[in-house]
């Protein structure tokens, strides 16, 4: 059985982004030390157009080979004119705006997501599928995680949206891992305890 990650930037008081969505305000902190951390252990989840100048074009996935995110988050890429932003993974995108997929990698569903999900998680291989985001579809998929990596950003938003829109219920998970960086980031791994 594949897992699925919520592998995901936040704020120290846990949003994604300000109250607009807008998390530019993290990019301060990728600095040398973090870059290589992040090209080394998470290569795939660098979008394919930044590959290159990264160094990581041919450089095979470590931990996913399948992206599932939101509109919203689509949607940064779309308005950049960017119809496949992970080309190099499968893409997968909750959509109930969108008519028709604008690329033949991404595919479009727009009933039962944790559906979906579950069949994805279903499939053989040895690699497991990122959950990118937004704050909607991590409500949506909440009971369907099986693993948290959170980079903590040294910021406070104080509003925003939060890591999950998502009702009031618990859900346990078991701290794994923790990497701290010379520039304040911070980032942690969990498992869902079932």
């Amino acid at each position: 059985m594949r897992k699925l990650t919520y592998y995901v930037a936040c704020s120290l008081d846990g949003f994604i982004g300000d109250p607009h969505g807008d998390a530019s305000s993290m990019y301060a902190f990728m600095d040398e030390e973090y870059a290589a951390f992040m090209n080394t252990e998470y290569p795939e989840t660098v979008p394919t157009a930044f590959r290159e100048p990264a160094g990581l074009v041919g450089v095979p996935g470590r931990r996913f080979d399948t992206v599932v995110q939101g509109m919203g988050s689509y949607r940064l890429a779309l308005d950049a004119g960017v119809a496949s932003p992970y080309a190099h993974l499968r893409e997968i995108v909750a959509s109930r705006s969108l008519a028709e997929s604008p690329d033949p990698n991404v595919e479009l569903v727009r009933g039962d997501l944790a559906a979906r999900v579950r069949e994805l998680k279903a499939e053989d291989g040895p690699l497991g599928i990122w959950l990118c985001g937004g704050a909607e579809i991590a409500g949506q998929l909440v009971d369907e995680i099986d693993e948290l990596i959170v980079k903590s950003y040294p910021q406070v938003y104080g509003s925003g949206l939060p890591m999950f829109a998502a009702g009031f219920a618990l859900r346990d998970f078991a701290l794994d891992e923790v990497r701290a960086f010379g520039n304040g980031v911070v980032v942690r791994t969990y498992t869902r305890k079932r």
